[in-house]
């Protein structure tokens, strides 16, 4: 009956241990969310009358270790949920695995406890004429204190097969992560069980109406570390949540069992017998037009006498039935964590193209003997510019504060304390009897003006960001209308604002102790002012100089209403408030990428950005701004600037330039400085934009291949690879297009931009082996190279400071 298995048993074993292999590991998937794909089945589930209840997994259970135990998020889970057999679900965490009745093939119900039994009589009582559940966000709007008791409860409650450790995390889950539609990112979890049995795990993202997408499988990240993890892809904006479910995989049990037992022909036939009713109790939950039949068949293979032993085993392993069974898995002890939030915004959240120019310089006419008054530009002659700004590739044009300016204590050129006749002040000194934050300074046109300035961008595919800063100048409305919003010295006088030994008579900071709510009602009127006029981005000035808590309200009320209005933080700040800025509801942040120059700043600092940090904080990388012109720049040549255009273009999703940048100006106030010669801050400052020696071609070479390249709008996907020469930085971007192609691009950059530099660059690609070449094509020269693991390169920063190489193709 069992036949000769030694001449059988090599070629067997071999795919008997690939199978045991992929069952007990399997790889994750890039999985987009759609509801019309097929959720497994729940074994072990208890049975209701004759009938064994198998859920949809796509409706997953909470962290449930016992019948009676309450479960985190309970009532956002089941309100959400359609009508079905809840109390039977849950006590599926509970039960022991199914063991199969002798000579049925079919499994008998799990052994219960009584609590589990009374659990499953009142699910089978009340379940069928249960009422129609209410939609989850008004089931968690007003929770009862007995639910949110037991939510507190449940939360340190630990499944039947513990699911620990979830990240992404934001502030134990009080925050959601982010992402942005389309985004993919890493969803892990520590899953283990008890003793020598397989485990298995899945991510389960929702969308923002509480529909579960297909279940996306969990591969062990590392082997014997228990961190499981998958990659999951929301597909467009809205609140979303995630969860990971893990379970005890009895085939995976199974087939690593027969791996051992039938080669030494140990329990043969019982082996056999227990792997087809285990597969006969997966069938039923295989739809048929999806090939239950292969799985059957299977089952019946395990039980033909006339096959040797292997060769029945062989059927079992057969790749469609694997195929199937990973599609449609046998799940025993389904236990899952609790729903974490996902807020995912739309894609210019994380990436995008920004160049910053004042619109009063563009157009102005100065005399350079000082005979003649300067003209102010327009909004109308700033709209000329943007054609040009169109045609470097950029996607958001961004400009400073266009109100009124203060003539009282008005700041002169360079920021000297005495202002002439003609000078035009800082706008940051916002407010004037011309008006305040929602009016258009009389120089610069009217909101008409304005109006047509975003017309003309937008006809362009140019986003207009606007500053917003929330302070004023000693002529400001505000002062007279509401002396309660300011600080008072002990004379009487209202103090300005200070960062000794800098003093800034010309602007008074806002006091937000007295009349908070007055601030946040004016604050959101005026932002919703511009918004009715087009801007849907807002570049925020120094908002680490409010309070958090003033912030995360105003942004909840913009958000509440128009989820698609981006905020960028300008929080040159200490590490803790620019966290937190980012958790409570800002989109994007400026960053220290200023100040990283050196490989191992760089490294370091990029690796922070790209981790953790990477699910609730966006960094945007300016290469230079009207406040800071880095020594780098200053003392670096022309090299510096193409340098640091090439690594704040590929190193992060959203960069941006302030105007002058092409034109390489590098000029400081004083030695020591970052402050720019004749700064724009305090007066005009019209540029020839007909020069021809320009770092424009660059800049709009970088901003298309961002545009075609998927990988270069990513953040989580940057690897750092070896080189042995600190003045050459090696890093690489992986993505997956829409079309499910693998888009990967490699940037070596020498970072002195002095002389030429050597260095051999040691390459590890996602999925690539390395073993045999790659055909790479510098997008930056045109050129076409074969590289390897070990790859030479030589940069010359006058001519080549980087080679820009997306991979191509293995040769053949």
């Amino acid at each position: 009956m069992h036949g000769d298995t030694r001449d059988q048993s090599t070629p067997v074993a071999e795919t008997l241990d690939a199978a045991v292999a992929e069952s007990t590991g399997r790889m994750d998937s890039d999985t987009r969310t759609d509801p019309a794909m097929p959720s497994p089945r729940v074994s072990g589930a208890v049975r209701t009358g004759s009938s064994e209840s198998h859920p949809p997994a796509a409706q997953p259970p909470t962290e449930q270790p016992s019948a009676a135990a309450p479960q985190p998020g309970a009532e956002e889970d089941r309100a959400a949920a359609p009508r079905r057999r809840t109390t039977t679900r849950r006590t599926t965490a509970t039960a022991s695995a199914a063991t199969p009745k002798a000579g049925t093939g079919a499994g008998t119900a799990p052994r219960r406890t009584t609590a589990a039994r009374t659990t499953a009589k009142t699910a089978a009582a009340k379940a069928p004429d249960a009422p129609a559940r209410k939609p989850a966000a008004k089931s968690a709007a007003k929770p009862s204190s007995k639910t949110a008791a037991r939510k507190t409860e449940s939360d340190t409650v630990i499944g039947r097969i513990p699911v620990l450790d979830v990240s992404p995390l934001v502030d134990a889950g009080r925050r959601p992560a982010k992402a942005v539609a389309g985004e993919t990112f890493l969803v892990t979890a520590t899953v283990f069980r008890e003793g020598h049995d397989a485990v298995n795990a899945n991510v389960v993202l929702r969308d923002p109406r509480g529909r579960s997408g297909p279940l996306t499988p969990m591969r062990e990240l590392a082997e014997g570390t228990d961190r499981w993890g998958a990659h999951v892809t929301p597909t467009a904006p809205g609140r979303w949540s995630y969860l990971v479910e893990a379970w005890s995989d009895p085939i995976a049990t199974w087939r690593k069992t027969a791996s051992i037992k039938l080669p030494a022909g140990i329990d043969t036939a019982l082996v056999l017998e227990e792997g087809a009713r285990l597969l006969e109790q997966a069938a039923a939950g295989v739809p048929k037009k999806e090939g239950r039949a292969h799985v059957l068949a299977a089952a019946d293979s395990l039980r033909d006498p006339g096959l040797p032993p292997l060769s029945r085993l062989a059927a079992a392993l057969a790749p469609e039935v694997l195929e199937l069974l990973a599609r449609y898995p046998l799940r025993e002890l389904l236990s899952a964590s609790r729903p974490l939030p996902l807020q995912v915004d739309r894609e210019r959240a994380l990436f995008g193209s920004w160049y910053e120019f004042f619109p009063r310089s563009e157009g102005a006419v100065v005399d350079p003997s000082g005979v003649e008054p300067p003209r102010s530009g327009t909004l109308r002659t700033a709209a000329e510019r943007l054609p040009a700004v169109a045609a470097m590739g950029f996607d958001v044009v961004y400009l400073p504060p266009v109100h009124p300016i203060g003539r009282a204590f008005r700041k002169g050129p360079d920021n000297t304390l005495t202002a002439g006749p003609h000078d035009v002040g800082s706008p940051w000194a916002i407010g004037s009897p011309e008006g305040g934050h929602d009016s258009v300074h009389p120089d610069l046109g009217t909101i008409e003006d304005f109006d047509h300035f975003v017309t003309e961008a937008r006809a362009l595919h140019l986003e207009v960001a606007l500053d917003f800063a929330l302070q004023c100048s000693p002529d400001h409305p505000w002062v007279n209308k509401h002396p309660e919003w300011f600080n008072h010295r002990a004379d009487g006088t209202i103090a300005y604002a200070e960062n000794p030994p800098k003093k800034y008579q010309d602007i008074y900071p806002v006091n937000f102790d007295q009349d908070m709510d007055g601030i946040v009602k004016e604050t959101v009127r005026l932002l919703r002012f511009w918004m009715s006029h087009g801007v849907r981005i807002f570049r925020v000035d120094n908002p680490h100089t409010k309070p958090v808590v003033f912030w995360e309200t105003v942004l909840a009320d913009i958000a509440r209403t128009d989820p698609d209005v981006v905020f960028l933080a300008e929080a040159f700040t200490r590490p803790a408030m620019l966290h937190t800025l980012a958790k409570i509801g800002f989109h994007q942040s400026y960053t220290y990428f200023t100040w990283r120059n050196t490989k191992p700043e760089l490294t370091e600092y990029l690796t922070e950005l790209t981790g953790d940090a990477a699910a609730y904080m966006r960094p945007n990388f300016f290469a230079n701004t009207p406040d800071i012109l880095h020594e780098y720049l200053q003392h670096g040549g022309r090299a510096a600037f193409a340098i640091r255009a090439v690594l704040a273009a590929t190193l992060s999703p959203s960069y941006g330039v302030y105007a002058g940048y092409e034109l390489y100006e590098n000029e400081p106030a004083h030695p020591g400085s970052e402050e720019y010669l004749h700064s724009e801050k305090y007066e005009l400052r019209p540029r020839d934009w007909n020069r021809t020696d320009t770092l424009a071609p660059l800049l709009t070479v970088l901003n298309r291949l961002r545009r075609r390249h998927p990988a270069l709008q990513q953040l989580r996907d940057l690897r750092f690879h070896p080189t042995d020469n600190d003045q050459v930085l090696a890093y690489s971007k992986t993505a997956t297009t829409p079309e499910g192609l693998t888009d990967q691009v490699i940037t070596v950059v020498n970072l002195d931009p002095h002389h030429v530099q050597e260095a051999t660059v040691t390459l590890a690609l996602p999925g690539h082996d390395m073993a045999g070449p790659l055909v790479v094509h510098d997008e930056l020269t045109g050129a076409v190279y074969t590289w390897g693991r070990h790859n030479y390169v030589r940069l010359d920063p006058s001519a080549e400071p980087a080679h820009l190489l997306t991979v191509r193709r293995n040769p053949a």
